[in-house]
């Protein structure tokens, strides 16, 4: 519910108007109610938590909402700032979806009352496997096709968010790039942007963003090690696995 919740907000702040290839609550129902619907889901999310006998559940879920809305609030201050550094981006997205990811894995390793080292070790994968999952989904953004995501794409450059296949582009850009890019991104001249990233600096940025996705799928797979043969790790192996496969799919 939580994670619906800021999908319901983030369409509203991008202006988006697809999602999984249906019209977004914002274009249905427009902005206010979408506020208003992502508010809901919100409290509802703390309401069921409460019904857990052990009160710490409810106060990592209550936390974590509250880490997830700061994140985005930080990535909302810092649009079109080319400033922001690498590391200020990863950040921002341990904190926006990282810590959604951790808190849904060591939760679930809590109330089936596992041991502390195996909750750990799921909160761990939940991390790393969640902002794994927010370089993929920025890299989808930029590289995409809304044919077959299902959801409206060019939003982030649009709104002037600079995600991690731009700082890496950045990072390696010469002047004359540099200037080329904020000239594009403040004409939101996307395609045009895209084939910079694609084919400018450092041999394309969607590239080295994808190995750094994968590397950090490849890191929350080995921290399953410890917690023996299962089906459920397995499982959860596998999903890194699909994951990567996905990454893969961008490659350009």
């Amino acid at each position: 519910l939580i994670h619906i919740a800021t999908l319901v907000h983030d369409d509203v702040m991008d202006e988006a108007e697809r999602r999984r290839a249906q019209p977004t609550a914002n274009a249905r129902w427009g902005n206010s109610l979408s506020v208003l619907l992502g508010d809901c889901l919100f409290a509802h999310a703390l309401t069921l938590s409460t019904n857990f006998e052990n009160s710490n559940i409810g106060r990592a879920i209550a936390r974590t909402a509250a880490t997830v809305c700061s994140g985005e609030m930080i990535q909302t201050q810092r649009k079109f700032d080319l400033n922001l550094s690498v590391q200020d981006y990863l950040r921002i997205v341990q904190m926006k979806t990282g810590s959604l990811f951790a808190a849904a894995a060591e939760l679930a390793a809590v109330i089936s009352e596992a041991n502390p080292d195996a909750i750990e070790r799921f909160k761990n994968f939940g991390f790393q496997i969640g902002t794994a999952y927010q370089i993929y989904d920025d890299c989808v953004d930029l590289a995409g096709n809304e044919g077959t995501t299902g959801k409206t794409l060019g939003t982030d450059l649009r709104k002037g968010k600079f995600t991690l296949p731009v700082l890496i582009f950045l990072r390696s850009a010469s002047e004359f790039e540099r200037e080329r890019c904020c000239q594009l991104v403040l004409e939101e001249r996307v395609e045009e942007m895209i084939e910079l990233l694609k084919n400018g600096a450092n041999n394309g940025a969607l590239n080295e963003s994808i190995a750094a996705g994968s590397n950090l799928i490849r890191q929350a797979q080995g921290g399953l090690d410890g917690i023996g043969s299962n089906p459920y790790g397995e499982a959860l192996f596998f999903l890194g696995d699909v994951l990567c496969e996905m990454f893969d799919q961008l490659r350009v």
